[in-house]
C-alpha cells in the first residue's frame, strides 16, 4: 500500500509534492550505481539525476545524497553485513546500519509507489543479523583493503577507530574574515544557520553536520557570507594556515594555491599588509580564486598565473615564506568524499609521492635565508607526509625543523584550548597531524622548516 503523499513549501509558492521514501531509494541506488560502474563522482552523479528528475525538490535531492554518501562512507561494513556488493544492498544496508531504519520501516519504503521491488528474503535475514565484530580491519574501518598496512604504520592499534571518525558526517566549518568582521559581530549574523564558535579557534564556526535525512544549513544563501564576512573552511585548513604565522608585511608565496583557501586566510592574517604571489600549475583553480579575493576585500594577493607565463623567478631566495598546500591522496577529506577512497589506488598514491618530492625541492628555493617553509597536506599517510619531510631535510642541510605547533599558536589564531590541541597532536620531528578523532576536524598534516640565515 503507497505511503500518504508528502509536501514540502517553498517560500513564496504554493506546496510542492515531495517524494516517497520508496522514490528516493531507488533514485539513490541509481546515484550509487553511477558512482560504483561509471566511477562517476557523487556529487556529479547526483546533479545528473536531478537534471533527468526535475520533480525533485531540493530537500528530495539533500536525502537522496545524503543515502548515498552515508552508503559510500561505510561501504566495506554494509556490504560485509549485507552479504553482497553493489548498488542496492548498499542502499538497504546505509537504511539500517547508517540511519538506524528497523526492518519494518524499511519493507514499508519499498511497497510505496517508483519504489524498489520489495525486499527478498536473503536482505531480510542479512538486515536481522548483528554486526560481525570479526570481520576484518579494513571492512571495520571502511577503507580499501590495499590500504591496511598504511593505516596501521600511521595510527597502529587505533587504526579501526580512527578509520570509523573518518566514515562520519562532517560538520561546516567556518573563518571570520576579520578583514571585513569579527567573531561577535559575524557569529550573531550566524546564529541563522545555527553555527556555534569552535573552542579551539578565535575565528572559527561549526554549523554542525545534519541527521540523517535533514538538509544540511545553506552558508551560501546568508547575508554573511555574500558580503564576506564568513569564509568556508576546514578547522584544520584554518590550523594549517595559522601554522604558517604569516605577520603584516611580509613576502609570501602560497606554491600550490588552488582554490585559495589558505591564500586568503593568510591574506586576513597579514592584515592585507606586505604581498602574498598565488601561485598553481592549473590555471582554471587559480582563476576561481579572484571572485572570492573581490569578496573577501583583498588588497594584497597577486595571481601569477600558468596561462599568462607568469614566471616566478624573481622571488628566488626572497620570501619570507613560502607555503605549499600540496597536492595529495586526500584521505584526510574522506568524511566529505566519501566515494574518493574507492578510487584511490596505490598508483595514485606513488604519483603523487613523486609529485610531493619534487614540488619540495623546487618551492624551497623561493625562501630567503631565514625564511620559513611550511608544507601542508589533507592526508594522514606517512608516505606523504613525515616520509616527505624526512627526505627533503636530508637532501637540503639548509634547512632545519621547526615547531609547527607553536607556529600556530604565535599565529594568535588559536584559543587556549586550541594552543593545547596542537601541543597534545604534535609529532616526534615538530610536525603535527590532525584527524577526525583527534581534533574533530578533517585530516591535516603541517611541518614548519626554516632556512639557515
Amino acid at each position: 500500500m503507497a505511503t500518504v503523499a508528502r509536501y514540502e513549501r517553498r517560500r513564496g509558492s504554493r506546496p510542492v509534492k515531495s517524494m516517497r521514501d520508496g522514490g528516493k531509494i531507488d533514485a539513490a541506488i541509481v546515484v550509487l550505481n553511477d558512482v560504483l560502474n561509471q566511477r562517476t563522482p557523487v556529487k556529479d552523479a547526483v546533479r545528473d539525476w536531478g537534471k533527468r528528475s526535475r520533480f525533485a525538490g531540493a530537500r528530495d535531492r539533500a536525502w537522496i545524497s545524503g543515502l548515498a554518501l552515508d552508503a559510500l562512507r561505510r561501504k566495506n561494513s554494509i556490504e560485509h553485513a549485507m552479504e553482497a556488493a553493489g548498488p542496492r544492498p548498499l542502499a538497504i544496508g546505509a537504511l539500517k546500519h547508517a540511519w538506524g531504519w528497523d526492518v519494518r520501516k524499511i519493507e514499508e519504503a519499498f511497497r510505496d509507489d517508483h519504489a524498489p521491488a520489495a525486499l527478498t528474503g536473503k536482505e531480510r535475514e542479512a538486515l536481522l543479523l548483528a554486526p560481525d565484530p570479526s570481520a576484518p580491519a579494513n571492512v571495520q574501518g571502511d577503507y580499501p583493503e590495499w590500504l591496511t598496512p598504511h593505516m596501521e604504520r600511521a595510527f597502529g592499534p587505533d587504526a579501526v577507530i580512527e578509520a570509523q571518525a573518518m566514515a562520519m558526517r562532517a560538520p561546516v566549518d567556518l573563518r571570520i574574515n576579520t578583514l571585513k568582521s569579527d567573531p561577535e559581530k559575524a557569529g550573531r549574523a550566524l546564529e541563522s544557520v545555527k553555527a556555534k564558535q569552535i573552542p579551539e579557534l578565535i575565528n572559527g564556526f561549526r554549523i554542525p553536520p545534519p541527521q540523517a535525512m535533514d538538509r544540511g544549513e545553506s552558508v551560501e544563501a546568508i547575508p554573511a557570507y555574500s558580503k564576506g564576512w564568513v569564509e568556508v573552511q576546514d578547522m584544520g585548513s584554518q590550523i594549517a594556515a595559522a601554522a604558517s604565522c604569516a605577520a603584516p608585511g611580509e613576502q609570501v608565496l602560497d606554491y600550490c594555491a588552488g582554490g585559495g583557501g589558505k591564500t586568503i586566510a593568510m591574506a586576513a592574517m597579514m592584515a592585507n599588509k606586505g604581498q602574498i604571489f598565488a601561485h598553481d600549475v592549473d590555471g582554471r583553480r587559480l582563476s576561481a580564486l579572484i571572485p572570492r579575493m573581490e569578496r573577501a576585500g583583498i588588497r594584497n594577493v597577486q595571481l601569477r598565473h600558468p596561462r599568462e607565463n607568469a614566471s616566478l623567478d624573481d622571488l628566488s631566495h626572497a620570501m619570507d615564506l613560502v607555503m605549499i598546500d600540496a597536492p595529495c591522496t586526500g584521505t584526510g577529506t574522506w568524511r566529505r568524499k566519501p566515494d574518493a577512497k574507492w578510487r584511490l589506488s596505490e598508483q595514485a598514491l606513488r604519483k603523487r609521492m613523486q609529485e610531493q618530492g619534487e614540488i619540495l625541492r623546487t618551492a624551497c628555493n623561493y625562501v630567503k635565508p631565514g625564511g620559513r617553509l611550511v608544507y601542508v597536506t589533507c592526508s594522514f599517510l606517512m608516505e606523504e607526509n613525515e616520509d616527505q619531510v624526512a627526505s627533503f631535510l636530508d637532501d637540503r642541510k639548509d634547512f632545519i625543523a621547526d615547531d609547527a605547533a607553536e607556529c600556530a599558536v604565535r599565529s594568535g589564531q588559536l584559543t587556549d584550548k586550541g594552543a593545547a590541541l596542537v601541543r597534545k597532536l604534535r609529532r616526534p620531528a615538530g610536525s603535527v597531524r590532525l584527524t577526525p578523532r583527534s581534533a574533530g576536524s578533517d585530516g591535516f598534516f603541517m611541518a614548519v622548516m626554516r632556512r639557515a640565515g
